[in-house]
């Protein structure tokens, strides 16, 4: 268990203490008497989580410890703490409320993404998965929606809504190099009789 491991379970466990916070200052919203300590303390917990990832990287690659499991454990604490986030800010009682497109936009983008994945692993026998600007502009914005409607930001509209199109832009993105990566391997070509397997 390398330190850059320990450090991407913390970051796992600090998501349901995220949760916690974030529903009970909706609750304290609600009940009109916002407890800003809870909201700071939301915020910390949030910030702590995502500056975690930059260091478990960092000690990685610096010192030579990157492993299987970290290959594993590292995309489920970031996606997991961001889906968990948005779900949260969506579904509490917070002064800005996420619109319900927003995470159904960005849940819905992800399981397509995984379910293509699944398809070309089974059909190509290989996977090639390249981050693209689109795919890197989306996570670093919403991130940045999670930020402002935490911070209360006055102009939280114009963000969610930059977000969630480039959000989209990159799915419709992965999508096509999908399709693509399934035309290189024939498998979008009609299957003829000489090609089906004999009775």
């Amino acid at each position: 268990m390398t330190l850059p491991n320990q450090i991407t379970i913390v970051r796992i466990l600090l998501i349901p203490v995220f949760v916690v916070l974030a529903i009970y200052y909706g609750k304290s919203a609600a009940a009109g008497h916002p407890d800003e300590h809870l909201r700071w303390a939301t915020i910390a917990m949030f910030l702590t989580a995502a500056l975690s990832d930059g260091i478990d990287g960092w000690i990685a690659r610096r010192y030579h410890l990157k492993s299987r499991l970290g290959a594993i454990l590292d995309p489920i604490a970031d996606k997991g703490l961001m889906l968990t986030a948005i779900i949260t800010l969506s579904v509490t009682k917070w002064p800005y409320e996420l619109p319900v497109w927003y995470p159904v936009l960005v849940i819905a983008r992800d399981i397509i993404i995984v379910v293509g994945c699944a398809v070309l692993r089974l059909l190509n026998d290989h996977l090639e998965v390249k981050p693209s600007f689109a795919g890197k502009l989306s996570t670093f914005l919403q991130m940045l929606t999670v930020a402002v409607v935490m911070l209360q930001w006055s102009h939280c509209d114009p963000v969610v809504w930059v977000s969630g199109a480039v959000t989209l832009l990159s799915g419709i993105g992965y999508v096509t190099a999908g399709i693509r990566q399934l035309q290189d391997g024939g498998h979008t070509a009609p299957v003829t009789r000489s090609d089906q397997p004999a009775p």
